[in-house]
């Protein structure tokens, strides 16, 4: 079946590859920025939260046209291309997973921040009590708590990469093999009218859709009824 053809696959293959690196690189970055969101009294905390929160309301084009500026030839992200000899992350996979990990930036933060918020003092005062460095108690007591958090943050980043669209293909061109993915092959093929593998590959999606919220509700009763 058409629909099921090698570059299909190949384009799932790395649709997956992108959708597991950004998350993990969401997962590291967000946590440090979601912790100090939370617990910081600082007049730039909501500065810096609405920046993060961009990207849910401005046009994916919009985030990709700027993006397009800064990691392309006469932007900064030459200099980090020519590290290893390039001339320009955009139509890269770094350059794809650069846009991926902005745009999904305040799905995967805002999350962790109310889990770390919903914590409250109380745990982190009592550590320091049985004289418990920061450090020790942010990996031995925060990070458990906010597990619910975690969980979510993780299956929203992953998500909403795979569905990504836009974003991409500012930034990546829409290139078989290299950034060309899942979303990109469904606007190729209503372009094409090729509306049967279109219906395939969107049911496909709607079904991921689907064990995403899903998973999220699951998560949310787990976390309910842990609490009570």
């Amino acid at each position: 079946m058409d629909s099921f053809s090698p570059e299909i696959w190949q384009s799932l293959g790395l649709t997956i590859e992108l959708a597991s690196v950004t998350t993990v690189i969401l997962l590291i970055v967000g946590t440090p920025l979601a912790w100090w969101l939370a617990r910081s009294k600082s007049l730039w905390t909501e500065t810096v939260a609405t920046i993060i929160a961009l990207p849910l309301v401005l046009p994916a084009p919009v985030l990709g046209f700027c993006l397009l500026g800064l990691l392309g030839p006469k932007g900064p992200g030459s200099l980090l291309a020519s590290l290893w000899g390039g001339r320009t992350l955009a139509f890269t996979f770094a350059g794809i997973v650069v846009g991926s990990v902005l745009s999904a930036l305040p799905f995967v933060v805002q999350p962790i921040r109310n889990a770390f918020a919903a914590m409250g003092d109380r745990p982190l005062e009592v550590a320091a009590t049985l004289r418990a460095s920061p450090l020790y108690a942010f990996f031995t007591v925060a990070l458990p708590l906010a597990r619910p958090g975690f969980l979510t943050a993780a299956v929203l980043g992953f998500a909403h990469t795979i569905g990504t669209f836009g974003v991409v293909l500012m930034i990546g061109g829409n290139i078989p093999g290299r950034t060309k993915v899942l979303s990109a092959f469904l606007f190729d093929y209503v372009q094409a009218s090729r509306w049967r593998e279109a219906s395939w590959l969107a049911g496909a999606m709607v079904m991921f859709a689907f064990a995403v919220i899903l998973t999220l509700t699951l998560i949310d009763k787990y976390s309910r009824r842990r609490s009570t």
